[in-house]
């Protein structure tokens, strides 16, 4: 299938030859979850120039893949995992963005479950997981590109449920709460919290319990997604703060 699709370009008129080239990259600004802190996941970059310092993980777009699905492939290819939340942030282009060649990237930024990801894929990539609050130095414009997925982070998690995204399955209030205070980077009231969260009715209460911070433990929920999605219909938010 590939190299049908290969031969395919190969044939294709290029109307446009007369013009200059130019490179199109996606870079994916992948954020986890542990112990309290988001994290961020970064690799030593691999290719001239720059080769060795702090990177996001992204590729150059293929002739034959949509810009969606070449972020979905490098995502693939370093964590293992499919069907993860990702969406687009913007592109960034200006013209010295990329000592290497005039070059314009598309930033999408993505939510995964540490408990999830292939460890083994991760390590094979050199790639390693920071907090974002203590990050390195980092090629390019990849330090604005983090900046802008944080805010958009905090913008859509005030009304959509994606601190979900960022929990195993089975999770207790306590650790949706620590989720959303790393997202905001604040604090939140514990009462107020719950009231709102409870207010939605989108959670399920099971009957099992963590155990692992006290020997009372606490309840674990799972979120109830046919439940949200009744809830957007009916044009409601999914409002945290």
């Amino acid at each position: 299938m590939y190299k049908e699709k290969e031969d395919l370009h190969a044939v294709q008129k290029d109307y446009y030859k007369d013009n200059r080239k130019m490179y199109v990259a996606i870079d994916c600004i992948i954020f986890g979850f542990d112990s309290g802190n988001l994290k961020l996941l970064l690799f030593q970059r691999k290719v001239a120039p720059l080769s060795g310092e702090w990177s996001l993980i992204g590729s150059f777009v293929n002739l034959d893949e949509d810009v969606s699905a070449a972020a979905e492939r490098v995502l693939e290819e370093t964590t293992g995992l499919k069907n993860v939340f990702m969406e687009e942030l913007k592109v960034y282009g200006a013209v010295n963005r990329d000592p290497g060649y005039r070059c314009i990237s598309v930033g999408q930024y993505a939510l995964i479950r540490l408990n999830e990801y292939d460890k083994e894929l991760v390590k094979e990539h050199g790639a390693a997981w920071y907090d974002v609050n203590e990050l390195p130095p980092l090629v390019l414009d990849h330090g604005q590109m983090v900046k802008d997925a944080l805010a958009k982070l905090k913008q859509k998690a005030r009304f959509q449920p994606l601190g979900f995204e960022l929990l195993p399955e089975k999770f207790t209030i306590p650790q949706l709460q620590s989720v959303y205070e790393a997202i905001f980077q604040k604090e939140l009231d514990t009462r107020n919290f719950r009231k709102k969260v409870f207010s939605h009715n989108v959670l399920v209460k099971l009957d099992e319990k963590d155990k692992t911070s006290s020997k009372r433990g606490a309840f674990l929920y799972k979120f109830d997604r046919k439940r949200y999605k009744r809830l957007i219909e009916q044009g409601n938010d999914f409002e945290v703060l």
